[in-house]
């Protein structure tokens, strides 16, 4: 993967830019940075699988729904994830669709620093585009 992420300064929540070769590694990118709010990713070890498929009626609401689905796994099962590949995202009659797998493992206080938590992605600043050959997407999280 040549792509990455970086947190950068907002007011009041986190302001989350990531890059990629291709649009997927874009997304896993931007997973990967909103885990690294929560926690140090580095921490997390890929002990556990899980797949997510995740859709939208256009790319932002792709972008929206795919950080919320993930949100609502980390609520429901604690899973906080260390290694994002999504598989593949592609146009439907109605809108687009992302399959991703995700390995990580749940929060354990006694490993895993607490950092600030993810209420809910949001719209606000929220950006798509491809400049250079490469991929790029920007959201803000509600911490």
């Amino acid at each position: 993967m040549a792509g990455g992420y970086e947190l950068l300064p907002h007011t009041a929540d986190v302001l989350i830019r990531a890059w990629g070769d291709t649009l997927e590694e874009a997304f896993a990118y931007g997973a990967l940075g909103m885990y690294e709010v929560m926690t140090d990713i580095k921490r997390v070890e890929p002990r556990e699988e899980r797949s997510v498929e995740s859709e939208g009626f256009d790319l932002e609401n792709l972008l929206y729904n795919w950080i919320e689905d993930l949100i609502t796994l980390f609520d429901v099962e604690s899973f906080l994830a260390s290694k994002v590949v999504v598989e593949k995202i592609w146009e439907t009659g109605d809108g687009w669709r992302l399959k991703a797998k995700l390995w990580g493992e749940p929060f354990d206080p006694e490993r895993h620093e607490s950092r600030a938590l993810v209420k809910a992605a949001t719209y606000h600043l929220m950006k798509i585009w491809e400049e250079g050959g490469k991929h790029y997407l920007q959201f803000v999280v509600d911490i």
